[in-house]
């Protein structure tokens, strides 16, 4: 698989700035969803 020298194309930042942020928000919600309960439960 041949990758372009040069990955400085505005589309590469999108395509990277929009995996990290779905990247963040996953993670957000799965400590909303899954840790907070869980840590509560165990602490109360």
């Amino acid at each position: 698989m041949n990758l372009p020298a040069q990955l400085d194309h505005p589309s590469f930042a999108t395509a990277v700035g929009t995996i990290a942020g779905y990247l963040l928000i996953l993670s957000v919600m799965t400590t909303l969803i899954f840790l907070v309960p869980y840590a509560l439960f165990f602490l109360l």
